[in-house]
């Protein structure tokens, strides 16, 4: 047994042979994978196998088209079959909300570069005669799909690794992590102590319990998943077929122990943990649950409907296995706040088919400290400290794989976990919408007044689904006296010491060296200078500011600033301590002066204390919907006492975060997530005002380099649809002179220009005024390209 390593991979599953490999290939060959059994005896050896490689993200998609690629190499190089079967992929649609998911999925198949074609019941059935296809309205074609032998995927893998040096080391069970000063130094095991800085938990489902001895919060719930294989069929070779208005999926098999039969699936409505009580999981190998059929009664029924030659077969084997899931449905990957200790973990049911881009993904960070997608979805740091609660990680995780096949409309809201984080100003919404983020209560609107417009424009189709009039009534208050707005779920995090400055001087983009009472807006770059976040810096003293980020971005960035840091630099999390009220509108100063006590700085990007009434505030003029007006920042036992005197001493209406949506998109206000990310940079995204150029900041040699080659090749652009009704969701396909150049990073409604606005990137050359078209289910609907902001091109409002 080796008694020290450059990285220690745990898990020998799909997942952890695949880190090892990319890890290898990246010229990083110290590296000793540990197993407590032999090679994916854990949960991979019985998973089914499916890979679609169209999900939901661009990333995700791309990992899985990464890992179908992989597969003709891995046989090249190692001279094994790593067990791929590209029969291709059918999707099918029995209803018309799952219609229009398949021509929404189709449209983002084109900005993917994923081939699919859309078939009538009439052409699936001359392709698949043996299914039965009365009820089908449309079916999804996928060539480029197909399935895994796990075994064989596995040792491929693992086979190309040691041949670049990786060691295996199974029958050897992890029994503690060595953590110093917050940094992982070793790996305790059955055969002794192993040095390392690099660890990297794959251990699936049993991933938790292995964070747990770093003291790391992993929020992997195990769950079970089933699936059964039929007596033998006389039927053709199939593609993999996916039924989801019937929760099922099917394949045929070609396990040795059951040849000819039909492998089917499907996702239950009451699932259930593998190991209510804690322990050790995965602690026998190749182990699986008793059969539950009753459980499974209706996705085999599904699948007799579905294909007519089942319905005299019998059940020749079912598996019930553990599958970790996480409590958003996304993957976990990346570095924890204990330094050195990564996960690669929570595939819920796709470790397999992403396998070799996870590995891809991680050995990347590892090294270059930066994989080449944005993963920042993926990121564990996603979660706050709620997610070490095992109670709520596991009612969260139940919920999601209990609609894993539902149609997922924007903006629904899912009720369990909830509620979780509230802001002072609770008692005030209970008639309001409240929408869910990051662990956190905020309200999308407050309940309609009675002479709100009713016939305010109400989006077409999915857009419209969850709609209020409320929405454009709170737009046009703040437009034409004031909305009040609770922003308390803003991350804060202050920043402190002798070396604050110069160290926020070389992670912002922008200069930071602003007297006292300076509000800078910026970006942190990557040092390729992607956008890794996007926030406001206060500076509060001579060695004391704040930064406030977005809700759901607290954590991540909390953890690329400590990363970092030097040792004369303090960064503490304040969300908690502070709450935020936002008063925009032309009336703003009006409701506030006969509350002021002090001196009100108006001037916009400062800030200052002074009291409203009784209350101490520090008050920021900055504004996210291009209103004249403030953030107000006070302790939390002030912000309800705050809230009710701005309503007591003025017009100001109370207004939700679906009323900023609009009204930033109006502004031309980028998203982070979405209109910005880690892989596109600040002149590449419209952002080119918040970068000083002459000053040395992290990313700035990338920056710099590329302007040296002419600029970007494309840019984030604003379109205005001609159908007013017709709003994007993200990800839709725009093309110009019939070809696709991008995709919609946002859009919705803007109220108080009356248009549909959507956000592009698209090549440089494509000037102001030059039509487009965008992807909707199905149709393309005319677009302009416009000159941006629409609302206040002369940023005087604010």
């Amino acid at each position: 047994m080796r008694t020290e390593a450059r990285v220690v991979v745990i898990g020998g599953g799909v997942a952890g042979c695949s880190i090892a490999y990319h890890l290898a290939r990246l010229g990083w060959t110290d590296v000793l994978l540990v197993e407590q059994h032999e090679l994916t005896e854990g949960t991979t050896w019985h998973s089914a196998g499916f890979v679609g490689q169209l999900r939901s993200t661009i990333s995700q998609t791309r990992m899985i088209m990464y890992s179908s690629g992989l597969y003709a190499e891995l046989a090249e190089q190692t001279g094994l079959d790593p067990g791929w079967r590209g029969v291709g992929g059918m999707r099918l649609a029995t209803t018309p909300a799952r219609e229009e998911e398949l021509l929404r999925q189709a449209s983002a198949a084109t900005t993917y570069g994923l081939e699919m074609e859309l078939l009538s019941p009439a052409e699936l059935a001359a392709r698949m005669p043996m299914l039965d296809v009365s009820d089908v309205l449309r079916a999804g074609w996928l060539p480029g799909d197909g399935y895994l032998r796990p075994d064989a995927l596995a040792g491929a893998l693992a086979a190309g690794a040691r041949a670049l040096g990786v060691t295996f080391a199974t029958g050897t069970t992890v029994t503690g992590i060595e953590v110093v000063d917050g940094r992982v130094r070793a790996v305790e095991t059955s055969r002794g102590r192993v040095a390392t800085e690099t660890v990297v938990n794959a251990a699936g489902a049993a991933a938790g319990h292995v964070g747990a001895l770093a003291g790391v919060a992993v929020p992997v719930v195990p769950i079970k998943h089933q699936y059964v294989v039929s007596s033998p069929l006389a039927l053709p070779p199939l593609p993999t077929v996916r039924d989801p208005d019937h929760i099922v999926y099917f394949r045929g098999s070609d396990d040795p122990e059951t040849p000819d039969g039909l492998l089917i699936g499907g996702y239950i409505r009451t699932p259930s943990v593998c190991w209510p009580a804690a322990g050790p999981p995965l602690a026998t190998p190749r182990s699986l649950f008793p059969a539950e059929l009753d459980l499974f009664a209706e996705s085999w029924a599904a699948g007799q409907r579905r294909v007519p030659a089942l319905r005299p077969a019998s059940i020749a084997k079912v598996v019930n296995g553990a599958e970790a899931f996480t409590p958003d449905g996304e993957f976990l990957l990346g570095e924890t706040a204990t330094r050195g200790f990564w996960v690669a973990a929570g595939f819920c049911v796709h470790g397999l088919a992403a396998a070799g881009g996870v590995g891809k993904v991680l050995a990347e960070w590892i090294v270059d400290g930066q994989p080449e997608y944005d993963v920042s979805h993926m990121d564990i740091r996603r979660f706050g400290r709620h997610a070490a609660s095992r109670s709520w990680a596991t009612e969260k995780a139940l919920d999601a794989y209990s609609r894993y096949y539902d149609v997922v409309y924007p903006h629904t809201e899912w009720t369990a976990g909830r509620p979780l984080r509230r802001s002072a100003i609770w008692p005030r919404t209970q008639t309001a919408a409240l929408g869910e983020k990051a662990g956190w209560e905020r309200v999308n609107w407050f309940a309609p007044l009675r002479d709100d417009d009713p016939d305010a424009v109400r989006p077409a189709g999915w857009a419209g689904r969850t709609w209020s009039p409320a929405i454009a009534a709170e737009c046009r208050a703040t437009a034409s006296v004031a909305g009040l707005f609770d922003q308390s779920s803003f991350a804060k995090l202050d920043v402190r010491g002798a070396g604050a400055l110069a160290f926020l001087q070389w992670m912002c983009a922008n200069d930071v060296d602003r007297p006292i009472g300076g509000v800078v807006y910026t970006q942190l770059l990557n040092a390729r200078a992607g956008i890794e976040a996007d926030l406001t810096v206060t500076r509060l003293a001579d060695d004391h500011f704040r930064i406030v980020t977005s809700t759901a971005s607290g954590v991540r960035d909390a953890a690329w600033l400590r990363r970092h840091a030097p040792a004369d630099v303090r960064i503490d999390d304040v969300t908690g301590a502070y709450g935020c009220l936002c008063l925009w509108g032309p009336a703003a100063g009006e409701i506030v002066a006969p509350l002021v006590g002090g001196q009100l700085d108006t001037r916009f990007m400062r800030a200052g204390e002074v009291t409203l009434g009784p209350v101490p505030v520090l008050a920021q003029r900055v504004t996210f919907v291009g209103e004249f007006g403030w953030e107000f920042y006070a302790a939390t036992e002030y912000v309800l006492t705050l809230w009710d005197l701005l309503l007591s001493s003025g017009d100001a209406r109370p207004a939700g975060y679906r009323a900023i949506e609009s009204m930033r998109l109006e502004k031309g206000y980028r998203v982070w997530g979405s209109d910005i990310t880690p892989e596109t940079t600040p002149d590449e995204a419209g952002l080119s005002f918040a970068v000083r150029a002459d000053k040395s900041f992290l990313g700035s040699a990338a920056l710099l380099a590329a302007r040296g080659q002419g600029g970007p090749a494309r840019r984030l652009r604003c379109l205005m649809l001609d159908d007013p009704t017709a709003v994007c969701l993200g990800t839709e396909p725009v093309r110009v002179d019939g070809r696709p150049v991008g995709r919609v990073t946002s859009g919705g409604y803007g109220y108080r220009v009356e248009a549909s606005i959507a956000y592009a990137y698209l090549p440089g050359p494509v000037p102001e005024g030059a039509r487009v078209e965008v992807g909707m289910f199905g149709r393309w609907q005319p677009a302009t390209v416009v000159a941006e902001p629409l609302y206040g091109p002369s940023n005087s409002k604010p």
